[in-house]
């Protein structure tokens, strides 16, 4: 009896030992889980839609990051020019002659009117006239020289239906305009409309310097040009046309001369 009392004592003393100690397991993950939740509730979670955002946001950052870098490796590539102005309108020395600027910087002589130049206007009809070959929707008629007192009229009237700041964004104030220089021309469609189906935009963009041309006002370089995107308006350039379009550059940065907006 003794003995059996005495193995049912440590039994007990063995329990009651058992019980009175904590799981230090249990404890620290309990605290971790804690610690957890109290940095996620500092933390806002994103929704789905505001992560969407982020990610897009940062990829629109790098690209621009990326853009900017090339475009700044490509401006340091060209020396600044300034153009040389002969009474009638500014010039820069090509590599193959003399190369006309007009933009909202450098503006032409109100009395300047060559009319259109021969030969770019032979480089402009065999332009045409392959366009049409190969099935584009691409009209005789075009809109080339424009005088002085033309490109006012056609200038004051846009700027009397959208106002001058919209106005300044497509279209040039008298005296800057490059149809004055009897070098640049606007395609038209069949319709008689500016050229700005697609494919023959796409085309006219990769093909122009074939013929001599550049399509002078291209999609973001808008701070570069002065005017919005044109896909119809090709300006005559000569044999170097086929190097700035390689370039990607504008005119005013290949031959690095001021362009944008007009000096204020």
């Amino acid at each position: 009896m003794n003995k059996k009392l005495i193995n049912l004592i440590l039994v007990a003393c063995l329990f009651l030992v058992s019980c009175g100690k904590s799981d230090p397991k249990s404890k620290s993950s309990k605290t971790t889980k804690t610690s957890q939740v109290t940095q996620s509730e500092k933390r806002p979670k994103a929704t789905k839609s505001e992560t969407t955002d982020q990610v897009e946001e940062d990829s629109k950052q790098a690209s621009e990051a990326s853009e900017e870098a090339e475009t700044t490796s490509e401006t340091k590539s060209v020396q600044a020019t300034d153009a040389s102005f002969n009474g009638s309108y500014y010039s820069v020395q090509g590599k193959y002659g003399e190369v006309i600027i007009a933009n909202k910087k450098h503006p032409v002589a109100e009395s300047y009117a060559p009319g259109e130049d021969p030969t770019a206007l032979s480089a402009f009809q065999t332009l045409i006239s392959d366009m049409q070959a190969k099935g584009f929707s691409v009209s005789n008629s075009y809109s080339g020289f424009r005088s002085y007192e033309t490109q006012a009229s056609i200038y004051s009237n846009y700027v009397a239906s959208d106002g001058q700041a919209n106005a300044d964004r497509y279209s040039a104030r008298a005296g800057y305009s490059e149809h004055q220089t009897g070098l640049a021309f606007d395609l038209l469609d069949g319709n008689g409309q500016l050229l700005t189906e697609p494919t023959a935009s796409d085309w006219l963009a990769v093909h122009a310097h074939e013929y001599g041309f550049v399509v002078r006002y291209l999609p973001g370089k808008e701070y570069s040009t002065g005017y919005m995107p044109e896909s119809w308006h090709v300006r005559y350039i000569g044999k170097e046309a086929a190097e700035i379009y390689q370039s990607g550059l504008t005119l005013e940065e290949y031959f690095g001369v001021s362009g944008g907006d007009y000096a204020q």
